[in-house]
């Protein structure tokens, strides 16, 4: 149940809000009840998808986006990007349960695909201390400097979305997805 007084509709969000909330339910076919939430600032709101926009135009790709979302969202143990993120992998984005399965456990069954993933879990296990080795093997799978950044930031945004989930505790509308470890 969320800890926030959280808007129902798009017209009882403030009035800044309204068209960010119209552009999230564009991009997501409804208007996810993270950014309801997240509406209740529209600086903060705003300031989340323009990240989330802005990445969309990287060089990473969906896919491999959406695996580093549901490796994050594992080692975070976030209720919430796990049944958001499990739903786009396997409704939006086209993976497969083996594949959702594997990046929950920081790995994909594509090998290029698995560095960025591995990197990403390893990246939030460790808290940013990552060693010259990890960005070796990153260059090693094909991935160039401005890739490794939009990985980095890739990231550091679905942690920004645990921590705010978590914290909000945003009612979860998806198909409910356990993370396998306790909070």
């Amino acid at each position: 149940m969320s800890r926030f007084p959280t808007p129902a509709t798009i017209d009882q969000a403030p009035a800044a809000s309204r068209a960010l909330l119209r552009s999230a339910a564009e991009r997501f076919g409804r208007v996810p009840n993270m950014a309801l939430l997240l509406s209740v600032s529209p600086a903060a709101l705003q300031g989340y998808l323009a990240l989330l926009t802005a990445l969309d135009g990287g060089a990473l790709g969906a896919q491999t986006s959406e695996r580093i979302a549901l490796a994050v969202a594992e080692a975070n143990g976030c209720q919430y990007g796990l049944s958001l993120h499990t739903f786009r992998a396997r409704n939006g984005i086209g993976l497969d349960d083996a594949e959702i399965t594997a990046n929950r456990s920081g790995a994909s069954n594509d090998p290029q695909a698995d560095a960025a993933v591995c990197f990403a879990a390893k990246l939030v296990r460790r808290h940013g201390a990552i060693g010259d080795d990890d960005l070796r093997a990153l260059k090693a799978a094909g991935y160039d400097d401005g890739q490794i950044i939009e990985i980095v930031l890739h990231a550091g945004l679905n942690m920004l979305a645990g921590l705010i989930n978590k914290v909000g505790g945003t009612d979860i509308d998806f198909p409910l997805i356990q993370p396998r470890k306790a909070d």
